[in-house]
């Protein structure tokens, strides 16, 4: 007991340990980010400031705004910056608790869900908010000054960027299902009709309400669900093969029964 108690009080340690290093390399990063806070959000921003009318501007409603809202955005990058050392941290902290065949299939996941979560963010900036930004601009009504508050904004991008980054994340995560064992590639198959309707309900309640928001979720979450479809029958058929498992079928019932007399038939015989 007192051995468990010890174990368990060192892991709060390393743990401890770990987070205290995330938050120093986002502290390092955030820094020399900060001076440039501006220029981020300024970035952050084109988007929508290329899609507002003539004389159109984002306006400040805090007193504060306009200073800490450029801030979230450097630290916002900053932990962007250092997401791959998190990562590890991570990893490092849940590796020794991993069997070898889990680990060689840890890091690659781990890798593929930075460059997928990124590649989410990237689809967002550069195809969803151009698309969703020219149409609000275009639906405004005649008269109507459409404008935002910094802070709103700044709200509305977070959520996307999240959304449309855990979006990315399927592949990752059928495969995960898969090779632990929770669900196999012919039940993915057969919930295919589920997921493409909850596909489509996850872009109405993340995404503003119109048809094209829903539309650009909805598609690339279907299409990355069959990706990863795809990916996780080319993982796990040649580790069945590996195995010896892709030839093997349970005995039936009637050739069990045989296997029984046959064993019955054989014992009779040395008796006799």
């Amino acid at each position: 007991m007192a051995e468990e108690q010890e174990t368990f009080f060192s892991h709060l340690v390393e743990l401890r340990d770990r987070l205290i290093r995330i938050v120093i390399a986002v502290g390092v990063v955030f820094v020399p980010l900060a001076f440039f806070a501006r220029e981020l959000y300024s970035v952050l921003a084109a988007p929508l400031l290329a899609t507002l009318p003539a004389g159109g501007q984002m306006i400040a409603t805090d007193v504060v705004g306009v200073f800490l809202v450029p801030m979230k955005v450097a630290l916002a990058v900053a932990f962007l910056v250092v997401l791959p050392y998190v990562l590890y941290q991570i990893w490092a902290f849940v590796a020794p608790g991993l069997y070898a065949h889990e680990k060689k299939l840890a890091m690659p996941l781990l890798a593929a869900s930075v460059i997928l979560f990124f590649i989410g963010m990237a689809f967002a900036y550069f195809a969803f908010f151009p698309m969703v930004f020219g149409f609000m601009a275009k639906f405004a009504p005649e008269g109507v000054a459409w404008m935002t508050d910094i802070e709103k904004y700044f709200s509305f991008v977070l959520t996307m960027f999240l959304a449309f980054g855990v979006t990315f994340e399927v592949p990752v995560i059928v495969i995960v299902l898969v090779k632990i064992g929770v669900v196999d590639v012919v039940k993915l198959r057969e919930w295919r009709p589920y997921v493409i309707v909850g596909a489509f309900i996850v872009g109405a309640v993340f995404t503003p309400p119109d048809v094209i928001s829903q539309f650009m979720m909805a598609v690339p979450l279907w299409l990355l669900y069959e990706l990863g479809i795809i990916l996780a029958n080319l993982i796990v058929r040649p580790a069945a093969v590996a195995a010896g498992e892709s030839d093997y079928r349970p005995p039936s019932d009637a050739e069990m029964n045989q296997e029984l007399d046959r064993a019955e038939q054989q014992a009779r015989d040395q008796q006799t």
